[in-house]
């Protein structure tokens, strides 16, 4: 049957992993999708507001694609030509190395409507979500959010900047570059940053650790620490009460708890 809807993408934010965190014109626009094509990082409870949609998974991991970018966009347009209205569901917000604009700027090449729908952050929502204030009077006055893998699998160069500044950092897609962001401000600050991970933050499996620039590493293996995480950077995180509570319930390295001086 030929489709009788106007061709439309609508690039959809999921919010960082709570089912709680979506946006109420996020769910309006998964119960009016006619298609749902949804990545690794959404939360699939969600899919139940998607009631009239064929749904699609197109999740991209580390050496796992299920499509590529360019048959994602592929996919868009064709879907939208034939169903009508696509939804482009992403976890945290599209626009924030969500590769959302990339995939509106090729819809609107073939004549499709477009329409953004922004989520909530990862690298705002998941610290906030265990208590920490990425800015805060007196303690950082200012915040970075910086990929820790950039399109070419390297390290992205602002780490260097951004550690030699009072700045918070938060760091999205950086796990794999632990080491190596480690190296870096133990060559570039002279002070030992504490720093917190939290993996799978605000979900049910959310995990966290907690230490300084030279023991976070030693942590991680230990609490098994692994993608997908935020890494936070900062003197805001040892004014945390919410994580000077968890560090001591689940620490019982009392060195590394007065070096926090939590």
């Amino acid at each position: 049957m030929q489709n009788s809807r106007t061709p439309k993408l609508t690039v959809v934010g999921a919010g960082p992993g709570d089912v709680e965190l979506i946006t109420l014109k996020a769910i309006k626009a998964l119960e009016n999708a006619d298609v749902v094509l949804y990545d690794a990082l959404v939360n699939e409870e969600l899919l139940q507001y998607a009631t009239q949609a064929e749904i699609v998974f197109v999740g991209k991991r580390l050496g796992c694609h299920a499509y590529t970018q360019d048959q994602i966009n592929e996919l868009i347009v064709s879907m939208a030509n034939r169903y009508g209205h696509v939804v482009r569901l992403k976890g945290g917000d599209p626009f924030i190395f969500g590769r959302g604009s990339e995939e509106i700027e090729y819809s609107e090449k073939f004549g499709l409507e477009t329409a953004v729908v922004p989520g909530i952050s990862s690298a705002l929502g998941v610290p906030a979500s265990v208590g920490i204030s990425l800015t805060q009077r007196k303690v950082a006055e200012s915040f970075w959010v910086i990929t820790g893998t950039t399109s070419s699998h390297e390290l992205s160069k602002d780490v260097h900047l951004a550690s030699q500044s009072a700045a918070t950092v938060v760091i999205l897609m950086g796990m794999h570059k632990l080491n190596e962001i480690v190296d870096i401000y133990k060559a570039n600050r002279t002070d030992d940053l504490p720093i917190a991970i939290i993996q799978n933050g605000t979900k049910n499996s959310e995990q966290k650790v907690v230490g300084n620039i030279s023991s976070i590493t030693k942590l991680v293996a230990e609490k098994n620490i692994s993608s997908p995480a935020i890494i936070v950077i900062g003197e805001v995180v040892k004014n945390t009460s919410r994580l000077t509570s968890y560090f001591q319930e689940h620490f019982e390295d009392e060195f590394i708890f007065q070096n926090l001086n939590l």
